[in-house]
């Protein structure tokens, strides 16, 4: 069986080499990646209808997300053990077997706790496909076009998000809502097809060892640590339950890393933060993530709780900024494979940094135009300096470890995502609380200025037919919903700043990102399924 392997790999050599399989298998991964994020996206939107149906509160119906979530955190790290155990291609055709079988499932679900099963079962799958895609990507991809090549990829990563919450609003509105899921299964079948026929299997590692304590210290590392992210404004950072899981995380973390960093072959390889390059993209990977999902999550906030917008209309809004960051990712990643990591990084991050904190200073009355022209500003800067980043260090880490350097940076952005997230949400609440309490002094009986506008409400709603106590309750509530909205606005403004700083602070990271030159044989190296 072996031999037959080894003559499969070798007559492979000479196809997998050619101009145009790189650019197939490309395409194939591309397929999953998109998938994947946009699964992700659509039930976002989908989650109150999904809290009618199954009759679920607010605390059974954040499993939804957060059981993926955790799911995906646990199966990143084993991606790298698994695919040089069975083949990448083997793990990439099995990750899209078992996403589109959950989202099979997930389409027949009949109780909130089988909805949440079934989602676990989607995100194993799920978390395996990006980081194997990327993989495979590392891999075909001659190293002076692999900017080009994941800039292509990040199209995907870009164009899910904003497609998702225009279609899930549509599909929610005039179609079934199940919908969500079982569009994956024909995408996934199609993708499948594909990676069966079209892509070459890459050589196995037959006699691996498993890093069984890696694997469980990193697995309750992972939940608990998340599950804490996901939780602590709900529960109170100072709870004794989310410090029991921080705690928890801690320890495991530290059996985690020293493990690692005394196991021959360890599920993570640790020691790959030795590489300076690698671990400064890891860095500022993240920071762009913390950026990039800060958008992500506060816009939404912005168009929908304070200017009143439907998912639909948000989207259409925030559609034209992923297009944006969809066109120059290729850009980003072509100028990378001319001029290298640094500029694009700086201009990347500076614009993305600007534009964010640009968006503070936005009102609810703003102009959607002016919202649409700023995002799309920042999509400009996303689309220069993410991909640019996560390739720089991945160029320097040796082919042989490129499956766990993919995994290692992909459980670090899951963590930075789901912390910028928790970070965000935990400052706009403390700053609503803040700006409520100031806005509610100022509002005091005793101001003129209060009294001037309730006086002018009550005199307005008396003119429209209400009796005069009730005109004075009603002039309250209005402008007790418009403290409300004020100190929200405020809250959100504020947040916007504290990400747009944290963009600008990766800019002198950028200064560690080393200029890679390309050897001879980098340059004709055209992804031969070998690992030397």
């Amino acid at each position: 069986m072996e031999e037959r392997e080894a003559v499969v790999s070798s007559s492979n050599n000479t196809e997998n080499s050619s101009l145009a399989y790189k650019w197939v298998a490309l395409g194939v991964v591309i397929m999953g990646a998109f998938m994947s994020i946009l699964s992700s996206s659509l039930i976002n939107v989908a989650i109150p209808k999904m809290m009618i149906v199954f009759s679920a509160s607010t605390d059974q119906i954040q499993w939804v997300l957060t059981g993926y979530m955790l799911a995906m955190g646990m199966v990143i790290p084993v991606t790298g053990y698994l695919s040089d155990l069975i083949g990448t291609k083997r793990l990439y055709i099995l990750a899209l077997v078992v996403f589109i079988t959950g989202s099979a499932l997930c389409g027949m679900a009949w109780s909130i706790n089988s909805i949440i099963g079934f989602r676990v079962i989607q995100a194993v799958g799920g978390g395996i496909l990006m980081p194997v895609s990327m993989s495979i990507i590392y891999r075909v991809i001659p190293l002076h076009q692999r900017g080009l090549a994941l800039g292509i990829w990040g199209i995907a990563a870009m164009a899910a998000p904003a497609i998702g919450p225009t279609l899930s609003g549509y599909i929610i509105e005039y179609l079934d809502w199940r919908l969500l899921f079982y569009v994956n299964i024909p995408v996934g079948l199609i993708a499948i097809f594909l990676a069966s026929t079209l892509l070459q299997e890459f050589e196995r590692k037959s006699h691996l060892a498993f890093d069984l304590l890696g694997f469980v210290s990193s697995s309750i590392f992972c939940f608990c640590f998340l599950l804490a992210l996901a939780q602590g404004n709900q529960e109170g950072w100072s709870s004794p339950y989310i410090i029991s899981m921080l705690f928890i995380a801690m320890v495991f973390l530290i059996i985690f890393i020293i493990n690692e960093l005394n196991h021959h072959q360890p599920l993570l390889n640790l020691r790959l933060f030795k590489n300076s390059v690698f671990t400064m993209s890891v860095i500022i990977s993240s920071i762009s993530t913390i950026g990039l999902f800060g958008g992500i999550f506060l816009v939404p906030l912005l168009l929908q709780n304070l200017m009143g917008l439907s998912p639909i209309q948000t989207g259409l809004i925030m559609f034209p900024a992923a297009i944006v960051t969809a066109i120059f990712m290729p850009i980003g990643g072509r100028l990378f494979d001319l001029i290298g990591a640094r500029p694009l990084v700086i201009v990347g991050l500076l614009v993305v940094g600007l534009g964010t904190l640009e968006i503070g200073h936005l009102t609810i009355n703003a102009p959607f135009k002016l919202i649409i022209g700023i995002l799309m500003v920042r999509g400009v800067g996303i689309g220069l300096s993410m991909m640019p980043a996560t390739t720089a260090g991945m160029n320097t880490v040796p082919l042989a470890e490129v499956t766990r350097a993919s995994a290692l940076s992909n459980v670090i952005r899951q963590i930075s995502a789901s912390f910028g997230i928790a970070a965000l949400t935990a400052i706009m609440q403390r700053q609503q609380s803040y700006h409520l309490q100031g806005l509610a002094e100022n509002a005091s009986a005793s101001s003129p200025v209060f009294k001037s506008i309730m006086n002018n409400l009550q005199v307005h709603l008396v003119h429209q037919g209400s009796s005069l106590i009730d005109a004075k309750m009603q002039s309250s509530m209005i402008l007790g919903g418009w403290i409300q909205k004020q100190a929200l606005l405020l809250a959100i403004n504020d947040t916007f700043m504290v990400a747009g700083f944290v963009c600008l602070f990766g800019i002198p990271l950028t200064l560690f990102l080393r200029e890679k030159r390309f050897k001879k044989e980098d340059l004709n190296y055209g992804g031969t399924g070998r690992q030397d």
